[in-house]
């Protein structure tokens, strides 16, 4: 990467990183749409999860105390089962796709009824869960707005609700790395230099802290409210993108 992009680079990851610490979600939306500018969708699929697995394991520290381990745990299990299917396929999306997708996760909570979707506490909850936002990363790379429908309404806090979807996030861009891994060739690998790791783990590390002190403010009302607003903003944009690709 050439000094201004490396540059554009860093920036994105630490506001995106900060935007996630504090909602749990909106920033790795933000983070693949400026990765497709800039990256084939397999390297960006790849850089993506690298630097999510940062921000969220980080996160996970942070607030390791609310981790609800035994449905990060039944989440993974779905998440395998969905591994399985794509590895079936070796299905890799193209861009305009992607931006489509990124563009309607912000809208499946309004359009899926509420008593539809089963809670991650109960029975084959956090299982579905796992399998249908694993199958949501390896289309559009994100699933953040998909997996906060399986928490809403669960009894659990924000605190709780971000330690323990940023664990879940953990194993699903593990796995989004090792299924995209498989796609690059020699020359995309070269992209994954030592500076761009560098600036990606240190950036996703320093905007998650930034985050911490703000998230202890934010009311759970709040936090809800702003939250919608945020992903349904980005939502539109990604959706206006995609389809006109295809149009024009």
């Amino acid at each position: 990467m050439s000094g201004p992009i490396l540059a554009f680079f860093g920036i994105l990851v630490l506001s995106t990183s900060f935007i996630a610490g504090v909602f749990g979600m909106a920033g790795g939306m933000i983070l693949m749409g400026g990765l497709l500018l800039i990256l084939p969708v397999a390297s960006a699929m790849v850089l993506h999860g690298i630097t999510q697995l940062t921000s969220n394991g980080w996160r996970a520290v942070l607030w390791r105390e609310h981790i609800a381990w035994r449905l990060v745990m039944r989440y993974s299990f779905g998440l395998l089962l969905a591994c399985g299917v794509f590895l079936l396929v070796s299905f890799v999306p193209d861009q305009r796709l992607v931006f489509i997708f990124l563009g309607l996760i912000p809208f499946i909570p309004a359009l899926v009824p509420d008593h539809h979707v089963p809670r991650a506490t109960s029975w084959g909850g956090a299982e579905s869960c796992g399998f249908i936002c694993t199958s949501m990363q390896l289309v559009s790379g994100v699933s953040g707005p998909t997996l906060d429908l399986f928490f809403v309404n669960t009894g659990i806090g924000r605190r709780a609700i971000v330690a323990t979807k940023a664990s879940c996030q953990v194993v699903t861009h593990l796995a989004k790395i090792v299924y995209f891994g498989t796609f690059l060739s020699a020359p995309d690998i070269s992209v994954f230099s030592t500076t761009i790791i560098g600036v990606a783990l240190g950036a996703a590390i320093l905007g998650t802290s930034l985050a911490r002190p703000v998230l202890e403010r934010l009311t759970d009302h709040g936090f809800r409210k702003y939250t919608r607003y945020i992903i349904m903003a980005i939502g539109t944009v990604y959706l206006i993108k995609g389809i006109s690709g295809y149009l024009f």
